[in-house]
Order: structure tokens, then sequence, then C-alpha cells
């Protein structure tokens, strides 16, 4: 018998952690290859950890609640045969860009319980936990942080790059950060800081802790309040040809893909036409300079069952087809309600849609997730008479109606672009065409 340790694998790029949630298996419980033994959580996603070996689980080192860094061991298996991984393999895929002496990894790598020091950060410039442990721990300033050049995702800062320049520190003359203006409140951090409000606590009321997940959207809803001034454009849409094209080929589309054909793929590609009409729309702001993005990322909020809400995104959508966005939807849906999600599948989006007509709703006033600059609220499709214009003249007929609703950062986006941008949706919607192939 050999022993084996189950690490925390590698969780995309920036996830350097994450926290465990629940144990599936108990110490003394058996365990089968590709077996769910843990569920975990991070700043993104909740997902399962399987275990690549059999065994039997003999110790638990990571309990629930506790943090757990990527590659650290947080079980071990009694396996068959002989020799089970060794501490050497207890390694990230990615190697460090620098590698700092072993007592400044020492230092940098304690404990999170360790004492940090009274560094806060504004918010604007994003942090994984990871990477703020060790900035607090090592008290590097943000203005310090804003001079370091990320490598991670959108430019953000990973370990790797932390750990790189504290062991550079000592040897390069004392940088003064640029003052970079942004359009942030002037205490964001306030979102966390801030004293709470005593709520009277009537008999009979029950109180409900939040969970984490309810907690990280809260953060991230104000935050995104506090950021952008929104404006809201509303416009409402003819779409009976979508519906009557949807009736006509989702039952063929079904028996010959094994996919449900839903209204989402058809809007996903409206907006997509719309943002390759009005690019600027698919911006980021970053202090005075806007990030004019390369790629159409589209998220897709998505209700899970526990009552929560996540953003898995449609990668390059452009490039899809409709019957290639139709499978994109579907697969991110279902493991985003079954919390199969990946830390990537959350992260780049350049746009989002909200459907919330799902819920029987008209419209609604959604709010921009950061760092995009626009969301789109989809209502329900509601049979109501219309006035038509003929060749004979005006006649009221029943058609297929449907709000959208447009928010938009006015920080960057003015009432005519994101006016106009939600106008170019609303035609191809309306104007959509019965020959249209899947």
């Amino acid at each position: 018998m050999a022993e084996y340790k189950l690490l925390l694998p590698s969780m995309g790029e920036g996830v350097m952690e994450a926290t465990i949630i629940t144990w599936l298996f108990n110490e003394g419980d058996n365990v089968k290859e590709d077996d769910s033994v843990v569920e975990i959580a991070t700043d993104k996603v909740d997902s399962d950890v399987p275990t690549p070996v059999s065994g039997k689980i003999v110790k638990i080192l990571k309990q629930k609640d506790e943090v757990a860094k990527v590659g650290e061991a947080i079980a071990i298996l009694e396996i068959e045969g002989e020799g089970g991984n060794t501490a050497s393999e207890e390694v990230t895929t990615e190697a460090p860009a620098a590698t700092p002496d072993t007592e400044t990894l020492k230092t940098i790598e304690a404990p999170l319980q360790a004492t940090h020091s009274n560094v806060e950060f504004s918010g604007d410039l994003y942090l994984s936990p990871l990477v703020k442990s060790i900035a607090q721990q090592e008290n590097i300033s943000e203005s310090e942080l804003k001079t370091i050049k990320g490598s991670g995702l959108e430019g953000r800062i990973t370990k790797e790059d932390i750990l790189g320049y504290v062991s550079n520190r000592g040897n390069q003359p004392a940088q003064q950060a640029a003052p970079v203006q942004t359009a942030t409140p002037a205490a964001p951090q306030a979102v966390a800081s801030a004293p709470v409000s005593t709520v009277p606590v009537a008999a009979g009321d029950e109180i409900i802790p939040m969970d984490r997940m309810r907690k990280i959207i809260a953060e991230n809803m104000v935050k995104a309040k506090q950021i952008a001034p929104h404006v809201t454009s509303f416009i409402e849409t003819d779409v009976t040809n979508v519906v009557k094209w949807r009736n006509k080929h989702k039952d063929i589309f079904e028996k010959r893909e094994g996919e449900k054909l839903t209204f989402m793929p058809i809007f996903v590609k409206a907006v997509v036409k719309a943002i390759q009409d009005f690019p600027m729309i698919n911006v980021s702001v970053n202090g005075d300079n806007i990030i004019k993005k390369k790629n159409i990322n589209i998220g897709m909020a998505t209700a899970l069952p526990d009552g929560n809400l996540i953003v898995p995104v449609i990668k390059n959508a452009d490039q899809l087809s409709l019957s290639g966005l139709a499978k994109a939807i579907n697969d991110l849906a279902y493991r985003a309600r079954n919390k199969k999600l990946r830390p990537e599948d959350t992260q780049g989006a350049t746009y989002t849609i909200s459907n919330v007509g799902s819920f029987g709703n008209l419209m609604g006033t959604p709010i921009i997730p950061q760092p995009q600059v626009a969301i789109l609220a989809i209502g329900a499709i509601v049979k109501k008479p219309a006035v038509l214009e003929t060749k004979d003249g005006d006649v009221i007929a029943i058609r297929q109606l449907m709000f959208m609703s447009h928010s938009y950062d006015h920080r960057v986006v003015d009432g005519s672009l994101g006016g106009m941008m939600l106008k170019h949706v609303h035609d191809y919607l309306q104007n959509w065409d019965l020959n249209t192939e899947i």
C-alpha cells in the first residue's frame, strides 16, 4: 500500500486558491477514480474536485471553510501499489517568472492568519485573495501595485508577478507611481468597511446569514453602481418572425443535434451584429483610458437553483454559427446549474445579456457588471394587438412583442451610442429572415 496526496488542481489563470465548501466523503471512505470528493469555491465559481486515483481517504488535511492554495495537498489517500506522488510533485502547472530566495518565499507564503498590515485597496485594481494577502504582508501600497506589469488575464497581477516584484524590491530605487485619474468614488472601500446600520428585529423575524456567493454578488453590485453612472434606454420589438422561425426549426434541430433550440442564440446573434456595428460598446475603462476589446465575449446571466446568480461567458461569440451558439449556451447553462463550471468559464466577458423574460418580467434595469460598460435585459415575449402599416393602410393585428432595456456606463457611452446600439439589436430581431439556416 502507498500514500497518495490529493492536490488542489489548477483552476485557470489568476486563480491561486479556493475555499473548501464541503467534503463529499469522510476519512475511512473508499473512493473510485474520477469520483468527486470535495466541493470548493473560488471568487468566481463553485466546483467539484475529482480524485485521479482509487483508494481510501485516510486523512483530510483541509477542513470546511479553510483556504487551500493551488498545488497544496488537501487529503491523503491510501492506494494500491508502491510509491505515491511525492512532495516534489506538489507544484502548480505554471513556473514562477522569478525565483525569490527561500527565506523570502517562507515569509510571503506564511499562513493567511499571519498578522497583516493596515494596507487597504480601493477596488479598482483587481487582486486575487492570495495576491492581496501577499501585498498586505509585504506592506505594498496600491500605488506600488500599479507599477507592476501583470502577466495574468487582462493584465492582472499573478502570484508569480508579485513574488518577483518582492524579490527585487530591495534592489530597485523607490518608484513613485504616476497618479491615475479614475471616475471611481472617493472611497470605494466603504463597501467593505462602512458601518452597517442597525435594523430592528421583531419577534418572529428570521435571520438568514448570506452565503459566500451572495456576499460576493452583493459586493460586486454595490461596486458596479458606485463606479459607473448608469443610464437605461428601452425599446419594444416585434419578434413575430423570430417566434415563427424558432417554432419551425426547434423540433428538427433537437432531433438532429440532440440540443434544445431556445431564443437565446438568436438574441446573442443580434447583439453580436450590433456590437460589430458599434464596437465602442465593446470596451472597458481604465482610468482615463478606454480599452477597445478585440474579442466579443458575451456574458449570459444565469439563475442558479439556490437563488444565486452567475454569468458564464460565450467566448468569441462572433465566430460561432447559430448552431454553435445554441450548443455553447446549452452547455454553459447546464454546467452552471450543476456546479460544473471552470473558473475560466466566467472570465473575460465584454458584454452581458440578462433574460429577465424567463421569469415572466416585461422589462428591467440591469446593473452593468464591471469592467464592462453595457448590459442588455430581454423581457418576456407577449402576444399583443399592434398597428401594422400595409400597402392598403394601417391594420391592427396580433403580434409577438418584447421589451428590451439597455443599461450603459455614461462615462464613455452617451445616449446616442447606447440608444443606436439598442435600435440595431431591435432591427435585427424585428427583421429576422424566416429563411435563416441553422
